[in-house]
């Protein structure tokens, strides 16, 4: 089709076609820059922890009076945890992931303190059992063994605390060993003697999943065990088991294993409860923006069919000389859709011009990444789709005018 036509007609109707085009190209720009933060949160609160989290619940208690030496009744509660049913496996850490508690060490290679060449990592202590109860798994090494953990109290009293081995994530390993197996080599995190890397987990999450800050995609587990005073019990329930009543049981259990302690469950939830109120302010955010660009589209959409259905009066006597020309339904029909993909492309192109420039803001205002080139076409087809959607009805109308009414209509 002569698009000449279409052009000298739109030179006519600038400001109409101007502001159409102007409510595109906003269109444009803002539906890209929130489709790339949708599929991000999306894939934020999707994001796997490698862990078995539908069979772990958290358990954590507070005593009512303070307690002097507290290991032989951590011993007691983690043996009396194996005896309620339902419960596969049970340890103590002073972290986990979409908990309160956040402990961050610097990461170093060398004995100097005063060296600026360290890692700050997310670091968690926990006792035996830790990883097998969580669900992670080893790249490479192994896990602790009996004789490398220490009771957190003596380490807290010991001026110069040895901890002979620590387990890291990947993501640290390479870090702190690019290129080669980090198995071996050791680490300053406690004292003057060196941690040994005894494991590599594939995955270790921070207590923040998701976060790209350094202490939080860098994390290391010592074989450091924390009493039930400062620590939190993970419980791994059996396949098929309720966590809800194992949870229960569990709670029972505990407060009943303390003779001549008072003691008050300080916080007792299922793994997948903490995952979903972690990431309920993501949920939010996300709804927040569909609902904005579903309403941007609907008021371009109406824009759209507003302006074709005007602009069909107007020309209601070219249409007719047209129609009594020779020129087809389906000719009509595919000059007002060229003329609103014009109009459309004119408004994209700009609305990416205008996308990039949002998506810049966001990057020195909010610290988020740039925004893929990915998205720009996938936000063209959008309202390339929406724009001849929208334009059919009055195109369809202007193209069903026979050519005699048409031109007793002018």
């Amino acid at each position: 089709m002569d698009i000449l036509p279409i052009l000298s007609t739109l030179k006519r109707h600038k400001t109409a076609a101007g502001l159409i085009v102007l409510q595109i190209a906003l269109t444009c720009a803002i539906v890209c820059n929130a489709l790339f933060l949708i599929f991000q949160r999306v894939e934020r609160i999707n994001e796997p922890t490698g862990m078995a989290e539908s069979e772990l619940v958290v358990l954590s208690l507070s005593s009512m009076a303070r307690v002097e030496n507290p290991e032989p009744q951590t011993q007691a509660d983690l043996a009396a945890l194996k005896q309620v049913p339902g419960v596969v496996s049970a340890s103590l850490t002073n972290q986990f992931p979409f908990g309160r508690n956040n402990n961050n060490s610097g990461v170093r290679l060398t004995a100097d303190r005063n060296t600026s060449t360290r890692v700050v990592a997310n670091h968690t202590t926990a006792g035996p059992g830790f990883i097998s109860t969580m669900g992670l798994r080893l790249a490479e090494g192994r896990d602790f063994q009996p004789d490398e953990f220490v009771m957190g109290s003596t380490l807290d009293a010991n001026p110069d605390p040895r901890v002979p081995a620590v387990i890291v994530n990947q993501r640290l390993a390479q870090r702190l060993f690019p290129g080669e197996s980090a198995l071996g080599k050791g680490i300053y995190v406690y004292g003057n003697e060196p941690q040994r890397i005894v494991g590599v987990l594939e995955s270790l999450p921070s207590t923040s999943p998701g976060s790209q800050d350094e202490s939080d995609l860098h994390t290391m587990l010592m074989p450091v065990q924390p009493s039930f005073r400062g620590g939190t019990f993970m419980i791994r329930v059996a396949p098929g088991a309720d966590p809800q009543a194992v949870l229960k049981a569990a709670g029972e259990k505990l407060l009943g294993n303390s003779p001549g302690l008072r003691r008050m469950v300080r916080e007792q939830d299922t793994f997948l409860k903490l995952r979903d109120d972690y990431y309920r302010r993501d949920r939010s955010m996300v709804q927040l923006l569909i609902g904005v660009c579903v309403g941007l589209l609907v008021v371009t959409a109406f824009g759209i069919v507003g302006l074709a259905s005007f602009w069909v009066q107007q020309r209601t006597r070219m249409i007719g000389t047209r129609r009594a020309l020779g020129a087809t339904r389906g000719q009509i029909l595919r000059y007002f859709q060229t003329e609103n993909l014009l109009l459309t492309t004119v408004g994209i192109v700009l609305g990416m011009v205008g996308a990039y420039g949002i998506s810049v803001l966001l990057m020195q205002h909010y610290e988020l990444p740039r925004l893929p080139a990915l998205y720009l076409p996938l936000g063209a087809l959008v309202l390339w789709t929406l724009g001849q959607i929208a334009v059919l009805a009055p195109a369809r109308r202007a193209a069903a005018l026979p050519p005699v009414a048409a031109l007793r209509g002018g």
